[in-house]
């Protein structure tokens, strides 16, 4: 019996979707069509390969097990079979991040990247809503927060030191004592992990009786409000990497309370794990990882040393 390409391509499809109808968009038939090939599918394997699941679909555990091994096979011959036909020369992936972590710590390295895979169409997608992937077309997520989602594959990008910051024509490196802080204009970012009730408490001096606050919701404009001298903000040196590297924002504080934290999880399904392109963006981002830790230099952190 001949072997149902046709079929197992459109398996594949509906196994990475979980869903008919998302596997028919993708493949430009009807749902029917894409039941049809997965009913002849089943029959030529003599074994049922998918089974309902409210208005989605899930895999069996022989379809798991099909899926898990063939998954890679089928993208290369489907990426393929499209260069050849010209309907797509790229592979493309879709990544979807915090505002702060895109603008600042991805978008100055994805040269890098594209320079190594010169085949990805890269789709960068800023927005602190967390994705749905059963219902979202996206790759992998840089997602903020604690890191606890379950039934997900969850991956911490770094550790991050948060400290406080201004620039140098406001105040100079380690030129504050922490109990003396209170007296300035402090910036906050209103969904940071890290506040400064928090960081008073650690540094062991009383936080304002009347607090003089500029308020943020992201951290980036935070970020910039400190570097043009309006106060000075607490926050990740993950996220002002350059503008420590570039002395325009310096840690004006004596001896500031270590305080360290990581904000920033890699999350996507397990079974995205399987692509090509994700697999090789996840690599470039932990030695991308790599090379950041290794510039750290103990002087961003205010020390006396």
């Amino acid at each position: 019996m001949a072997l149902p390409l046709r079929a197992i391509v459109v398996f594949g499809v509906v196994a990475r979707c979980r869903s008919l109808a998302k596997a028919a968009e993708e493949l430009c038939v009807t749902p029917s069509a894409v039941s049809q090939q997965i009913h002849a599918l089943e029959v030529h394997l003599g074994t049922a390969l998918l089974t309902k699941a409210g208005r989605g679909v899930v895999l069996t555990e022989a379809g798991e097990s099909y899926f898990e091994m063939i998954a890679d096979e089928v993208q290369r011959i489907t990426e393929a079979t499209q260069r050849i036909r010209g309907l797509r020369t790229r592979s493309v992936l879709t990544v979807r991040t915090t505002p702060t972590l895109g603008s600042k710590w991805l978008l100055p390295r994805l040269q890098s990247f594209l320079d190594a895979h010169p085949d990805v169409e890269l789709r960068l997608n800023g927005t602190t809503e967390a994705t749905d992937f059963s219902r979202e077309a996206v790759d992998v997520e840089i997602r903020h927060g604690e890191g606890r989602w379950p039934g997900l594959f969850v991956e911490g990008l770094a550790e991050e030191s948060f400290v406080p910051v201004c620039a140098p024509a406001y105040a100079g490196a380690a030129s504050i004592a922490a109990a003396d802080l209170s007296q300035h204009r402090l910036i906050h970012s209103v969904k940071a992990q890290v506040q400064w009730p928090q960081w008073f408490a650690l540094a062991g001096g009383e936080p304002p009786v009347e607090w003089r606050r500029l308020l943020f919701d992201r951290s980036h404009m935070a970020i910039d409000a400190a570097a043009d001298g309006l106060g000075v903000a607490l926050e990740s040196n993950l996220m002002m990497w350059r503008e420590l590297r570039d002395a325009t924002l310096v840690c004006p504080v004596r001896m500031p309370p270590a305080v360290t934290l990581t904000t920033q999880w890699i999350v996507c399904p397990f079974d995205h794990l399987r692509k090509a392109t994700v697999r090789r963006f996840l690599e470039w981002l932990r030695a991308e990882r790599a090379i950041w830790q290794a510039s750290l230099q103990p002087a961003v952190v205010g020390s006396n040393d």
